[in-house]
């Protein structure tokens, strides 16, 4: 099963975008995508820009992911185990 986390671009650069979730920023290649804006939202799967949503759809979705971290962590979404970043 693959996962695209909805990210908000914040700069753009060469190709590549800074992109933002939960306060971590990462950068990530928007070579897959035409017409990226800052502002955008992004869906972004193993550091690529893969699809663009609204803002809207972002926000559902990412609603809907923190309520599944909430279920199935133990130290629920303020915990940086589990639904914290990329690094875990």
């Amino acid at each position: 099963m693959c996962l695209a986390i909805p990210m908000k671009v914040k700069r753009i650069r060469d190709g590549s975008g800074i992109v933002e979730y939960r306060g971590v920023e990462r950068e990530v290649s928007l070579l897959l995508l035409e017409d990226v804006r800052e502002g955008d939202y992004i869906l972004v799967h193993a550091g690529f820009a893969i699809g663009k949503i609204d803002e809207e759809a972002a926000r559902e979705t990412l609603d809907l992911i923190e309520d599944l971290f909430q279920e199935q962590s133990p130290y629920g979404t303020s915990g940086r185990r589990i639904g914290s970043g990329f690094d875990d």
